[in-house]
């Protein structure tokens, strides 16, 4: 975030003494508000970039076996421009490569979930996938597997059909 902010003042005095310059090769012809709303629509435009470009850059990052299970997208009053093209917040991903399931409970699979936000650090946790019962549970502190690949203490949560993150799950590995 703070190197964001120094990108956005650096871009403001750069363009700031672009027409500096330029208006010193024209003998001072230009209006003398022109630099300071210049800079300003420079730093606007480069928090602007940042905010639409996190997400492919994150996106792009990620290793090779991840799912984009889910996004959300953000809209907001005091940015005007993302009710047009609402920008990425946050999203959650599922890395294909840890998925797992066991002989006696094939319709059950284990994955690990990663869930990534603009300004907020990644959290991963271990997710449990019930296919054909349209379920799910966070794995935490307490839950215990039995032999037959059985489980206790669990919070299973019903979800609809469409869920993504269960679709990403059941869909992969």
């Amino acid at each position: 975030m703070f190197l964001e902010l120094v990108a956005a003042i650096v871009a403001g005095v750069a363009a700031a003494g672009v027409v500096m310059i330029l208006n010193k090769l024209l003998g001072g012809r230009l209006a003398k508000w022109l630099m300071p709303v210049v800079a300003g629509l420079t730093m606007l435009g480069v928090t602007i970039a940042n905010e639409y470009g996190w997400f492919p850059r994150t996106k792009a990052a990620l290793p090779s076996g991840f799912t984009i299970a889910e996004t959300v997208e953000s809209k907001a009053y005091y940015r005007p421009w993302t009710y047009i093209v609402p920008y990425v917040e946050r999203f959650a991903a599922i890395d294909g490569q840890t998925i797992k399931t066991h002989d006696e409970r094939p319709g059950w699979k284990l994955a690990e979930l990663y869930l990534f936000g603009r300004w907020a650090p990644v959290h991963k946790f271990p997710i449990l996938a019930d296919c054909p019962g349209q379920r799910r549970a966070a794995l935490t502190d307490g839950v215990g597997f039995d032999e037959d690949g059985g489980i206790e203490g669990v919070n299973w949560v019903p979800v609809s059909a469409p869920d993504p993150i269960l679709t990403t799950i059941c869909g992969t590995g």
